[in-house]
């Protein structure tokens, strides 16, 4: 038996059992990848897939078993490089972060500034995507943290922890009418064109919730996936956004006013996620610290090992 066949059959199962596909993510041919799962199935007496032909169409029962072990044997071969290496190399190696929009743009630039200052020899990476791109990247060993407020705790790959709590709010051009209709209420908002996130980012389905429970339907004139390009529309007259309140700041958005609509739409959540049974190494740790100082070592150390939050905002 060797690791190679394990992640061989772990990457049919990633791709949707085609094997195809499979050879192309791993650089290695079908015919190769076909002739090392018969070589495992020969050795441990079972089939893994079920076939029609040559296509895989199914996993057996027992194939369950034998993935769900294999991905944490490839796991623990992972956490035995990274380990390994952190008493090698030292204060060295890769962090890859994966956030979405408002949270690189908003939330983590002094937290990199402090992190690049104290770890010098670490490379930081950051990757920007959806909230179910962030999940699936932590999943798949591709990123080492993910950042997001939607989807991260739908996936039981992942252990999350909540890092904070946010509010939307409007903002309007100075001057706009909904100015003088204050306090701001949902049947004042559906009277005006709205701008504001793609249905899978940053509460988007808070908002939603909101205009539903008052049977409302809300003229979405415009979706964005990033606050800037929602402020960038508001300020050309063609509607009013709904942003989180992170991503206003008075000073640099002349022109613009914000209004509170922490009493419209339910609060919202930001999450970082872990992908389940990783090893952390002291950079790791260190991020997190500096992103969210209520996370400690300890704390994350509980989450990974009871599988859940550790820590209740």
């Amino acid at each position: 038996m060797k690791l190679q066949q394990l992640r061989y059959i772990v990457e049919i199962q990633r791709q949707g059992l085609n094997v195809s596909e499979a050879a192309e993510s791993l650089y290695t041919s079908q015919p190769g990848i076909s002739k090392q799962v018969k070589l495992l199935e020969d050795e441990l007496g079972i089939s893994i897939f079920e076939r029609s032909g040559k296509r895989f169409t199914g996993v057996t029962e027992p194939g369950k078993a034998v993935l769900a072990i294999a991905e944490r044997i490839l796991r623990e071969a992972e956490n035995l490089k990274r380990a390994s290496a952190e008493f090698a190399t030292g204060d060295s190696g890769r962090l890859v972060l994966a956030a979405t929009h408002t949270q690189a743009r908003y939330a983590l630039p002094v937290v990199v500034r402090d992190f690049v200052a104290q770890h010098p020899t670490v490379k930081l990476e950051m990757h920007q995507g959806s909230p179910i791109q962030i999940a699936e990247w932590v999943v798949a060993g591709e990123a080492d943290i993910g950042i997001a407020t939607e989807s991260l705790d739908q996936y039981p790959q992942l252990v999350t922890l909540p890092v904070r709590q946010w509010s939307h709010c409007v903002i309007a051009p100075e001057g706009h009418p909904i100015l003088k209709s204050l306090p701001l209420s949902l049947n004042e908002l559906v009277k005006w064109p709205l701008i504001t996130y793609d249905s899978a980012f940053t509460g988007r389905s808070r908002i939603n919730r909101a205009f539903e429970r008052i049977d409302a339907h809300p003229n979405v004139a415009l979706t964005a996936l990033d606050a800037d390009v929602i402020k960038t529309y508001v300020s050309l007259g063609l509607g009013l956004g709904i942003i989180s309140a992170l991503a206003f700041d008075a000073q640099r958005d002349s022109g613009l006013v914000a209004l509170d609509a922490s009493h419209l739409f339910e609060s919202n959540t930001t999450r970082l996620a872990l992908r389940r049974g990783t090893y952390l190494r002291r950079y790791d740790y260190d991020l997190i610290t500096l992103f969210a100082p209520h996370l400690s070592k300890r704390v994350v150390e509980m989450a990974m090992q009871g599988g859940g939050d550790a820590y209740q905002l």
